[in-house]
C-alpha cells in the first residue's frame, strides 16, 4: 500500500493467542486467535505485499488467496506505452491484444479515453506503478483468459449498457487485481461471472458507484458453481450495494472496510458460500450488514439463499450484521485453508481502518527497476 511494508508470503506463523498490535499469518494448524479490541494499534510496516515493490517483476505469484499463481507477464519482455490514444502504436490496447506474455508499463501520465472494451489477452501485467493514469469511458473486458496482473490503475466514468470498470468473463482464471481505484460506471466496477475463477481482489478503493461488485451471473449458470474469489485490504467507501453479491461461488472477504453502504454491505444468493473475516462493517443510515436472496438454480426444484459466516468483523455505529441461523447444510461451508496454506490477517482495529481509507486505490508508487528474476 504505497509505502507499506508486509511480511514475506511464504512464512508461515500460527495465529498469536495473545492480543498483538501487529497482523498475524493465519495457519489453520495453530491455536484459536483471540482478536485484539479495536483500540490496539496495528503496526502499519507488517501488512502485506510490501515486497512486490522491490523490483519490477516482483508482483508475479504473490497475490494472497485465491488468485495467488497469476504472474502476469512475468516470462515476457516490457511494453511501453507511449501514447494515451485508444489504439495504434504505442497503445495499451496494441499491447493488450498481442499474443505473447507482456509486463506492460507506461511511459506518460494521463486519461485514455476508451472508445469500446479494452480485452486483454492472457499472461499480461498492465502495471500503473510511477505514472497517474485513468481509464475512462469503457473498461477492461478479460474473456477466455488467464495469468493476468493488473495493479495501480483508475476506472472512473464508464458508460454504456454492461459496461464494468473490469470484467471478468468468460472462464478466465488467475486474476489479480491490485491497488486500483474504481467509481461511477453505468453497471459494475468488477463484475466475475460465466465460470470465471481464481482471482484476487486486494487494496482497492471502490467509490460513488451503485452496484459494485457481481459475483457470478444469475441462476441459469449454474457453471458459476467453480467460482473462487479472494477480496481482501479493500476499502469500499459509501457505496450502494453489492461488496460483493455473490451467486454459487466461494469468496473470502478478510481485512476490508465496508462503511455507509444504501442497501447491504454482502449479499448471499443461490448456492454461495461467504467467509467473512476480520473486516470492519461501519453502518449509515441502513444498519444491516448481511442480505440473504432466494434463488432457484436452474437445475434444482426449490430455491436457496447462499451462506455467510462471520468471524472476528467488526460491526460499528449500530451496525446489526443481520446473520441467518446456520442450517444443518452449512457444515459444508468451506474454509479457505482448504485452497491455500497462509493469509496476512490484521485485527479489525481503528489503525487498520485508518490504513485503508488512505492506502488504498491507486497510489503514488515509483516504478521499481526491472531487476533479474530467477524464472523457472
Amino acid at each position: 500500500m504505497g509505502n507499506a511494508h508486509g511480511h514475506r508470503k511464504h512464512h508461515h506463523g500460527g495465529y498469536n493467542p495473545q492480543p498483538s498490535p501487529s497482523p498475524y499469518k493465519f495457519d489453520p494448524s495453530g491455536p484459536v486467535a483471540q482478536i485484539p479490541s479495536s483500540s490496539q494499534n496495528t503496526n502499519m510496516e507488517s501488512l502485506p505485499y510490501a515486497h512486490v515493490d522491490s523490483s519490477l517483476r516482483a508482483l508475479a505469484g504473490q497475490a494472497q488467496g485465491f488468485g495467488r499463481f497469476a504472474i502476469g507477464g512475468l516470462r515476457g519482455r516490457v511494453y511501453s506505452v507511449t501514447t494515451l490514444a485508444d489504439d495504434g502504436p504505442g497503445s495499451l490496447r496494441e499491447g493488450c491484444r498481442k499474443k505473447e506474455p507482456l509486463w506492460i508499463v507506461f511511459e506518460l501520465s494521463g486519461t485514455i479515453h476508451l472508445s469500446s472494451y479494452l480485452s486483454v489477452s492472457s499472461y499480461k501485467t498492465i502495471d500503473g506503478r510511477g505514472q497517474n493514469i485513468k481509464l475512462t469511458g469503457k473498461g477492461l473486458r478479460l474473456k477466455e483468459c488467464e495469468h493476468v496482473i493488473v495493479c495501480n490503475l483508475e476506472f472512473e466514468g464508464g458508460r454504456g449498457p454492461d459496461v464494468d470498470g473490469i470484467q471478468i468473463k468468460p472462464k478466465s482464471q488467475h486474476i489479480w487485481i491490485d491497488r486500483c481505484s474504481l467509481h461511477d460506471y453505468e453497471d459494475g466496477l468488477i463484475d466475475i461471472t460465466r465460470e470465471s475463477t481464481d482471482i484476487t481482489i486486494s487494496r482497492c478503493h471502490f467509490s460513488n458507484h451503485d452496484k459494485t461488485m457481481l459475483i457470478g451471473a444469475d441462476p441459469s449458470h449454474t457453471g458459476d458453481r467453480c467460482i473462487r474469489v479472494t477480496i481482501h485490504h479493500c476499502f469500499f467507501d459509501g457505496t450502494r450495494q453489492r461488496h460483493p453479491r455473490v451467486r454459487f461461488g466461494k469468496v473470502h472477504l478478510y481485512n476490508n472496510y465496508t462503511r455507509n453502504w444504501g442497501i447491504y454491505a454482502v449479499c448471499a444468493s443461490v448456492e454461495s458460500q461467504i467467509y467473512s473475516q476480520c473486516n470492519i462493517y461501519e453502518a449509515g443510515q441502513k444498519k444491516i450488514a448481511f442480505k440473504y436472496l432466494t434463488e432457484k438454480a436452474a437445475d434444482k426444484e426449490e430455491g436457496t439463499t447462499g451462506y455467510i459466516r462471520s468471524e472476528g468483523d467488526l460491526f460499528i455505529t449500530g451496525t446489526q450484521p443481520g446473520l441467518m441461523a446456520e442450517r444443518g447444510e452449512s457444515s459444508s461451508m468451506f474454509h479457505p485453508s482448504e485452497f491455500y496454506p497462509t493469509w496476512t490477517v490484521s485485527p479489525p482495529a481503528d489503525s487498520l481502518k485508518h490504513l485503508l481509507q488512505h492506502c488504498t486505490g491507486k497510489q503514488q508508487v515509483p516504478r521499481p527497476a526491472d531487476l533479474p528474476l530467477d524464472v523457472k
